[in-house]
């Protein structure tokens, strides 16, 4: 029985997966892999990292004695709106944010308005690459670029644990040159 329809058979996850409507191409399944789970606390600090000193900054600026009286307003606006950003966008990208690297291709989806699935065949792959910023490998995390020579730029999975990106990058070299060595 498929995961998804084991979870909602003991009540637990959705019935349905958030890219159901997504169209399969190549033989590929549906992306079922996520981030790792440290990626949440990633995002989250990436995100406190930008709203604390813009709130901080408005709260400094509200009590300085010449204060304008609408700099309350703004800030009694910003608030909320920062922190629920800070707070819930990284559970919103745990929950779209999936990869899969099948027989022929890799894909992935992300988005946040937008839902965007990008499949990319082995035979189009021309450069493979991992990154880890500091805060990444504060985390122990990874991200994998797959680059082509296609105009929508390359697809790029984030929040994968160091060496499972690693092992990614390794297998996913060997498939391209296995195909590449065989002439197709």
């Amino acid at each position: 029985m498929p995961q998804q329809t084991r979870q909602a058979a003991r009540g637990g996850a959705e019935a349905t997966p958030p890219d159901a409507g997504v169209p399969l191409a190549l033989g590929m399944p549906r992306p079922a892999r996520r981030p790792d789970r440290r990626a949440v606390h990633w995002w989250l600090t990436q995100n406190l990292l930008v709203v604390v000193p813009v709130l901080a900054a408005l709260v400094a600026a509200a009590l300085t004695p010449d204060a304008p009286s609408w700099l309350w307003t703004v800030l009694a606006v910003l608030c909320p709106v920062g922190v629920g950003y800070a707070l819930l966008t990284p559970w919103y990208r745990y929950r779209v944010h999936r990869w899969e690297a099948g027989d022929d291709a890799v894909c992935a989806t992300s988005g946040w308005l937008t839902r965007e699935w990008r499949v990319v065949p082995f035979t189009r792959i021309q450069t493979l690459d991992s990154r880890r910023g500091p805060l990444m490998q504060l985390f122990g995390l990874s991200a994998v670029t797959v680059t082509t020579a296609s105009a929508a730029g390359p697809v790029t999975i984030v929040g994968l644990d160091k060496d499972l990106a690693d092992e990614l990058v390794r297998d996913l070299t060997e498939r391209v040159r296995a195909l590449r060595e065989d002439g197709t």
